[in-house]
């Protein structure tokens, strides 16, 4: 590995902000999909890939996803106004998802969607677009919303489009000897 793409990774880290003020213009479905295929192309726990991904681009699903899929007491109108709304959700396989997490005590289908999510932010910030994750939600209206079967339970939206400001200054972040013990 080049120096190079180490520094245009690094750098792409460091570009990815929560974006919560879009414009209105469409994002082309051809670049969605550009989006979506790198996170299908995450790594998953036995190659299960539990990620399943609804595509909310019709206004008044969106704003239905916004008014009625996310929890109360946090006012997030924004999200409507993004033109693509994602939800993440996850489809358990019964030895990977289920019954490996009772016996290591780790949810093995949360850690693959957080990458497959990551990897679709990234993208999304590689190609000069926003996002912003919401973890707020009330899965059960959500998944009502975007019609899927009981058997896909949504975890997350990410909203997407062309962000209509320039990106904030990062938030401080704790420094590596902060997080980090060495052995």
């Amino acid at each position: 590995m080049t120096s190079d793409k180490a520094c245009g990774f690094a750098d792409l880290v460091r570009q990815r902000r929560s974006c919560r003020t879009y414009k209105t213009d469409a994002v082309p479905p051809e670049t969605v999909a550009r989006i979506l295929d790198s996170a299908r192309l995450a790594p998953s726990a036995c190659n299960k890939q539990p990620w399943r991904f609804a595509v909310v681009t019709d206004q008044a699903t969106r704003l239905r996803l916004v008014r009625e899929g996310l929890q109360p007491g946090i006012r997030m109108e924004w999200a409507a106004i993004a033109p693509v709304i994602f939800v993440l959700g996850i489809r358990k396989d019964f030895i990977t998802h289920r019954l490996a997490p009772r016996l290591s005590g780790v949810e093995y289908p949360l850690l693959d969607l957080g990458i497959a999510g990551e990897h679709l932010v990234l993208q999304a910030t590689e190609l000069g677009l926003g996002t912003c994750w919401i973890g707020w939600i009330r899965p059960r209206q959500v998944r009502r919303i975007v019609d899927w079967p009981g058997d896909i339970t949504p975890q997350a939206l990410i909203t997407l489009g062309w962000p209509a400001l320039p990106p904030s200054e990062p938030r401080p972040r704790l420094e590596p000897g902060d997080i980090t013990k060495w052995i």
